[in-house]
């Protein structure tokens, strides 16, 4: 295995309702934990998101109402499956711009305060982008030299994200062989929270990225729009971008009294 691993580092992959990581829910969910020895545990559940699956998404997954009907809701697995990954790397396919933001908001929902923060998070298609821009199908035929078979299904495709990051390890000696250096890699710009909506400036301020206050500092904009918070807590955002923001404006008027 052509890679330093300082901890176990889990791939997963999730199938979802939708495409909204504010609105929709997980489907399935399937983790492959790589061990720094090289060992693998594979677990993959089926979730009831407590909604219609709309016909769409059947048709992309395959997976519908009926099949879904008697499993677990994500409440309920929520705090077994944090404790199980807790600690580890993540990677996925496309993992940091809608995986993992939909799954942290489906853990933020069911209570469970996470922190993915300290732990790198490898994103397998960024990399590929990077190197030979594709889709994941095309990525398994170029760098396993094989036909992706059962493509989206989450096992399927969790395993094929697997091979492909492994085979990119072997095919590219230049490439970070550390799980810190191959997660600022896998980034396009410096998030602050999983949906990109506050990035850090070259100076490590706080930079709102959306919207008409787009590319100015949080604390300018605090500053000058007293209301803009309280618009924040009221809008549809994830879970996780108002709890950045809520640490932000907390620190701006602890700092705005002392002065």
């Amino acid at each position: 295995m052509n890679v330093t691993l300082q901890r176990p580092i889990v791939f997963f992959d999730l199938e979802t309702t939708g495409v909204r990581v504010v609105e929709d829910r997980i489907v399935e969910i399937s983790i492959v934990k790589l061990k720094p020895d090289g060992g693998r545990e594979v677990r993959t559940r089926r979730i009831n998101p407590e909604r219609h699956i709309p016909e769409e998404s059947t048709a992309i997954h395959g997976i519908t109402d009926e099949d879904v009907k008697d499993c677990p809701t994500f409440r309920q697995v929520a705090k077994s499956l944090y404790e199980w990954i807790r600690g580890c790397d993540v990677a996925g396919f496309n993992s940091n711009r809608f995986d993992l933001p939909l799954l942290v908001e489906e853990f933020l929902r069911a209570g469970v305060e996470v922190d993915f923060d300290t732990v790198n998070q490898i994103d397998v298609q960024t990399i590929f982008h990077k190197m030979e821009p594709r889709t994941l199908s095309a990525a398994y035929k170029f760098y396993c030299q094989k036909d992706l078979m059962d493509a989206h299904s989450a096992e399927a495709d969790t395993m094929a994200t697997l091979e492909v990051f492994l085979a990119q390890l072997d095919r590219y000696p230049d490439l970070p062989k550390d799980m810190k250096s191959l997660g600022e890699m896998s980034r396009y710009h410096q998030s602050i929270d999983y949906a990109g909506c506050l990035i850090r400036n070259d100076k490590d301020e706080p930079v709102i990225n959306f919207g008409k206050y787009k590319g100015r500092t949080l604390t300018s904009v605090f500053e000058s729009d007293s209301s803009y918070y309280s618009w924040i807590q009221n809008a549809q955002f994830a879970q996780d971008t108002k709890r950045h923001f809520t640490r932000f404006y907390i620190a701006f008027c602890q700092e705005k009294k002392v002065k």
